[in-house]
């Protein structure tokens, strides 16, 4: 082969190279910490392009009897039918504890969602059912302070708790940060006399973030009718979730 033919063979190779190289959509690995916001393209599944942190609630037939204190995975058990508490913690997103099926529950850390309280998100919750259609499972986040214990269903309005289900078809995600990274927080209860209330009775409620109020903790109900996987995708992209609402936080 001539020198010049040999010239003009190796451009066309490296120019194809590099048309092939462009033409790869590049993917992100889940991430326990996340890098610089991705942009914000939906994909066919309903969820963005890009870095996230991802789990796995997954529902099981029996009780599970290991010890899994510690477990930095990406999942948590829970019955295949009936209650689990997931007890939320503060701090970079990890399983902490990942039974749900004893009665101490499962643990699972998050970072707060909402630190500037304004109703809007620090990152995005994404939620989708897995698995062969059928069975369905309903969420709400509770709270509980020293005042009383609330969850989603207790108000009318506000946050909602949710169900995640399959139906036939393609599973897609929703957008369900609204509902899952705050609580209605009851910032008056009804006065019976003068100094003394019913702490039984909320007659005023604010959106708070999870970790928004000092000394309440904070889970999610999850209410189990035999979906075998519900997946969570945590993405860096905020959400308008409750800005030009009342947002109750610790001073």
């Amino acid at each position: 082969m001539s020198a010049n033919r040999w010239i003009l063979f190796a451009s066309t190779v490296a120019f194809v190279a590099a048309i092939g190289a462009c033409q790869e959509t590049p993917t992100e690995p889940d991430s326990a910490t996340f890098g610089k916001p991705a942009p914000v393209i939906e994909n066919s599944n309903g969820a963005p392009s890009g870095k996230h942190f991802n789990l796995n609630i997954i529902g099981v037939p029996k009780t599970k009897s290991a010890t899994m204190d510690g477990n930095n995975g990406h999942r948590i058990f829970v019955p295949e039918d009936g209650k689990a508490k997931i007890m939320l913690g503060e701090g970079e997103f990890a399983v902490l504890d990942a039974n749900g099926t004893d009665s101490d529950g499962a643990t699972f850390q998050l970072p707060n969602p909402d630190p500037d309280c304004d109703g809007v998100t620090e990152y995005s919750v994404y939620v989708r059912a897995l698995g062969k259609p059928g069975g369905s499972a309903k969420m709400q986040t509770c709270y509980e302070d020293s005042l009383g214990t609330w969850c989603a269903i207790d108000y009318a309005g506000g946050v909602q708790q949710i169900t995640i289900g399959r139906e036939k078809g393609k599973s897609t995600f929703r957008n369900e940060s609204k509902n899952l990274l705050y609580v209605d927080y009851c910032v008056e209860y009804l006065e019976i006399e003068e100094g003394v209330y019913d702490y039984t009775q909320c007659v005023d409620w604010a959106v708070s973030p999870l970790f928004g109020v000092d000394g309440a903790s904070y889970w999610w109900d999850y209410d189990n009718d035999g979906l075998k996987i519900a997946q969570f995708r945590f993405y860096p992209i905020g959400t308008d979730a409750w800005s030009g609402e009342e947002i109750y936080c610790s001073d």
